[in-house]
């Protein structure tokens, strides 16, 4: 405590003592003209935090001390004046107040913003003088500027009129009048207002700025001189881009922030990755020229991610850039879920110590339900993140698509962000200087508010869709206009030249720095930091290397077991539950005392205490997941007095890990992308995705193909998410039947998931609590029951959640004859009980079922040391529910057919199948249809007579 506060002394001292009236000052001159004072003084004061949830913007103290000045100088005070009538001034003023409401309502829309000058707007009226009823000739009068913050509380017409139109109409065009907080709209119109969106930077700025462009249009020609026509997705039209995210990291970690986690698409990727996250650029040649080493099947280039640590003014900060596939935006909640998992890590419930950047393209932006997904989850307890900063590469061209009447309904690509009232920037990519200016003001706006807030970045993109690609076919015009536009870099060098501020050999010879620089293999950032922090980041090299058989001791000791049952089961005095709730935790009680058996929801929650209990911590979203789709949970507990909740899990033990179960929005996609990147983020934690029924996670396809199956093969990213599918024919229809077990099937390669279908609370408890125990992380895809959570014999006890193991097999339980058995039933799930009740009323005990509970890695030898114990089997057959093509047969069939042919090969024992046949949908709508498929294929199954 004592460091901390002398650490914040020292970091005031500058403004105490003998400097405080000189800083006083010039906080006056600030607050009256931000301009007027030095650049570092005026980012100083830009980031003084509100002292008050009210105080908006602070006032010079001089006037108020002159005003009361003033009043003690009048000896009578006079009385007040008889109501008079609205004078002509008066009406005007009140036009004027219109006026400037006006330009901040529509003045982007007369903003200078394409830096091709081809958009064709026609004219904003209400931008006129005289659709306010106001002229040329009220230029000279003085007005009140009210609201307006430039400095001073009267104006003449003529300067009021030319601060609005520098400030709303320039080369950056604000959109913040849909926003309903008052104060988040008068912060935007005071930073905005004060300096006529224009501040005055220092030579230095600039002359960093020309740099950081020179840099990303320097790479584009080294790549493009090298590589001629070889597809790198490159940033030519958009070089400002570099600048803007120099500038946004650079003040972040003038904030404090320790890591910055980024989020792009392929355009601009390769130029990012250099000249942001200081990748060498040498490694970057030998990917081109097919030198690079990999691992798995690897990723294209303009796929791959990154990270690195960079020196800012508020110290190192660590830089991460998420890898991404060709699926446009789906990267944008994996990044949300990976800073999530980051600031829980830190302990930051605020959001103050990692910041997100996700970059898009302005037809995905547009276009893609994701974008929509992610934004409604920003503020949401399970997933906010203090805000992200977005920022859209709008090349005004999607792939071939340009016309805006094809591309989308709205004014702008990013009309969507409105929906969460967050304020939108566009900017002309053209002007460096207000890139910089609206980056500074992003990154002030998520650290005052902690909401997301847009950069519209307008750009162009010189080459086609790619550099094999020859746009001017469908794009004529504009590419005619971008033949003769000179880049950025010239532009903005030439202007500097002009200013003086550079010369023509001072230019020349940046250039050729860089591409000197480039050459020669160096790394072109100069705030890398080359022997980065290593506890700034998690350590991942004790979960490499695994695979699925590396041991995992479930077993737990069975006294501590029955404790914490009974931890589990303590309800606070005083907590009112709803009736069948107070049933289900008396229940429980008794299962833990051991009168009756242990049902799944129990087992379920024990797994969760037992890994509390043993530091790792838990996560579980999904719609419902509070309480279970099917009621069986009930891990938050709501009050039937006030509505307050409790959760008992998370009064495990005082200083236990973080518990956290939310329930999710009604999405699918964005949640799971969300939690896939908490979990590839923190080892530590089960994190755990449940959908409201399996079927539902046909949403999140996109995910589920592009990273949870494929991610460690292409990136070499480990994850252990798990998913709970509820899944089971009960007659529910073709929708909430089917967890579509043979994608997942069909996605299974080279060990990268693994596949369960757990049948006893018991496996549910050792699958779970394995998934942690386990140094390895990979992806669990669970067919959880739906009917088995209250089925009677689904059912375990005490003794073997605290002494059992997970089993991948389970031989057959009744007390049979195996020397008799001559047909063997092998089957996953929920069919198990069927089958099992229909052969004890037939007694046909020559007939064994086995069971299947992980599908995948098949379980080889296990599986064949359990067929071993049937020395006279005829036959094999597979059972299941699903349709023929559909569920486990299809994708398991040559599995267990190198496992029966193993088996004393001279008895030549056959494979059968039994079940539904094939069928388009999933499952029989009506209930009749149901029993009578099932009936069949369980009599056949079987082989009772069906009449």
């Amino acid at each position: 405590m004592q460091k901390g506060s002398m650490e914040l002394l020292w970091s005031s001292s500058h403004i105490s003592g003998g400097n405080a009236e000189y800083v006083e000052q010039m906080y006056e001159t600030f607050l009256t003209d931000p301009n007027a004072v030095p650049e570092v003084w005026r980012n100083y004061f830009e980031k003084l935090p509100r002292v008050t949830e009210q105080v908006v913007r602070d006032i010079p103290h001089s006037p108020v001390r002159e005003h009361f000045a003033n009043l003690a100088k009048v000896k009578v005070r006079p009385s007040a004046a008889a109501a008079s009538p609205v004078s002509d001034h008066e009406r005007k003023q009140v036009r004027v107040i219109q006026l400037v409401s006006a330009y901040r309502q529509r003045g982007h829309q007369k903003a200078k913003l394409d830096p091709l000058n081809l958009w064709q707007r026609p004219p904003v009226a209400d931008l006129d003088l005289h659709y306010h009823q106001l002229s040329d000739a009220d230029r000279d009068t003085v007005f009140q500027t009210g609201s307006l913050f430039i400095g001073k509380d009267q104006a003449t017409l003529g300067e009021i009129h030319e601060a609005l139109e520098r400030t709303y109409c320039g080369t950056v065009g604000a959109e913040f009048m849909h926003i309903v907080n008052t104060e988040e709209r008068q912060w935007i119109q005071q930073r905005m207002e004060s300096v006529r969106s224009r501040p005055e930077y220092g030579s230095d700025v600039k002359h960093h700025l020309l740099e950081r462009l020179t840099a990303a249009e320097g790479l584009e020609k080294s790549l493009g001189s090298k590589f001629p026509g070889t597809k790198r997705f490159g940033l030519e039209g958009g070089e400002s881009l570099i600048p803007m995210m120099d500038a946004m990291i650079q003040r972040g970690g003038a904030y404090g922030n320790k890591e910055i986690v980024i989020g792009m698409a392929h355009r601009g990727r390769l130029n990012v990755l250099v000249n942001i996250l200081g990748k060498n650029p040498g490694e970057l040649f030998d990917e081109f020229e097919g030198k690079a080493r990999y691992q798995g099947s690897a990723d294209v280039k303009y796929h791959q991610g990154f990270s690195s640590n960079v020196m800012t003014s508020g110290g190192e900060v660590h830089l991460a850039l998420a890898f991404n596939p060709s699926h446009l935006e789906i990267v944008s909640p994996v990044v949300e879920g990976s800073v999530r998992a980051r600031q829980d890590r830190r302990d930051d419930e605020v959001g103050d110590s990692v910041m997100p950047i996700v970059m898009h393209g302005d037809a995905a932006f547009a276009g893609q339900g994701v974008v929509m997904e992610t934004f409604q989850m920003s503020q949401t307890r399970a997933y906010r993140t203090g805000g992200t900063v977005h920022i859209v590469i709008n090349n005004q061209v999607g792939f071939t698509t340009s016309c805006p009447e094809d591309a989308r309904s709205t004014e702008y690509c990013t009309d969507v962000a409105k929906m969460v009232q967050a304020p939108i920037f566009h900017v002309n990519g053209d002007d460096p200087e207000a890139v910089l200016f609206v980056s500074q003001l992003a990154v002030d706006f998520r650290q005052e508010f902690k909401k997301d807030v847009v950069i519209d970045l307008l750009c162009y993109r010189r080459r086609g869709h790619n550099e094999a690609d020859e746009p001017s076919g469908t794009q004529p015009l504009m590419y005619a206009q971008i033949k003769q536009q000179k880049s950025t870099r010239e532009l903005y060098a030439a202007s500097l030249i002009e200013q003086g501020i550079v010369d023509k050999e001072g230019v020349d010879t940046m250039e050729t720095e860089y591409r000197a620089a480039l050459d020669e293999g160096k790394h072109v950032v100069k705030s890398l930091v080359m022997e980065p922090n290593s506890g700034m980041f998690v350590d991942w090299r004790p979960f490499i290397g695994h695979d699925w058989g590396a041991p995992g001791d479930t077993t737990f000791e069975e006294k501590r077991l029955r404790e914490l049952a009974n931890t589990i089961n303590t309800i606070p005095e005083g907590f009112s539950l709803q009736r069948q709730v107070s049933k289900i935790y008396e229940d429980r009680r008794k299962m833990a005392a051991g009168a009756t058996p242990i049902n799944w929801g129990f087992a379920e929650t024990l797994a969760y205490a037992t890994l509390l209990e043993q530091d790792y911590a838990v996560r579980i979203t999904g719609q419902d997941v509070g309480r279970g789709t099917f009621s069986h949970r009930h891990a938050v507990l709501h009050s039937q007095k006030d509505g307050q909740t409790y959760t008992p899990l998370k009064h495990v033990s005082e200083n236990q890990p973080r518990f956290t179960i939310y329930d999710s929005l009604l999405s699918e996609e964005a949640v799971l992308a969300f939690e896939y990147g908490y979990a590839t983020t923190q080892p530590n934690t089960l994190v755990i995705w449940e959908a409201q029924f399996g079927d539902f996670a046909n949403g999140a396809q996109v995910v589920i193909d592009q990273f949870i199956s494929s991610g460690e093969f292409k990136w070499q990213r480990l994850c252990g998410l798990t998913m709970l599918l509820p899944h089971g024919y009960e007659g529910q229809g073709p929708e909430h039947s089917s967890a579509r077990l043979e994608r997942f099937m069909q996605l299974c390669a080279e060990h990268n998931m693994q596949v369960c279908v757990p049948s006893t609370p018991a496996q549910v408890y050792h699958m779970l609590r394995r998934q942690m125990i386990r140094p390895m992380r990979r992806p669990l895809i669970v067919m959880s029951p739906k009917s088995l959570l209250r089925h009677k014999d689904a059912v375990s006890s005490m003794e073997e959640l605290a002494n059992g193991s997970f089993q991948t097999v389970i031989d057959e339980v009744d007390d049979l004859d195996k020397n008799k058995v001559k047909r063997l039933i092998l089957c996953s799930g929920k069919v198990y009980y069927d089958l099992v009740d229909k052969r004890r009323e037939h007694e046909k005990n020559d007939i064994a079922i086995v069971r299947l509970e992980q599908l995948y890695p098949f379980p080889y030898d296990r599986l064949k040391e359990v067929i071993a114990g049937y020395p006279n089997l005829k036959k094999v057959v597979w059972c299941q529910e699903e349709p023929r093509n559909q569920g486990a047969w299809y994708n398991s069939r040559h599995r267990i057919l190198r496992v029966v042919h193993s088996f004393r090969p001279d008895k030549n024992l056959l494979l059968g199948y039994v079940g539904r046949d094939p069928s388009a949908s999933p499952a029989a709508g009506y209930t009749a249809l149901h029993i009578e498929q099932q009936t069949r294929f369980i009599h056949e199954a079987l082989r009772l007579d069906t009449h």
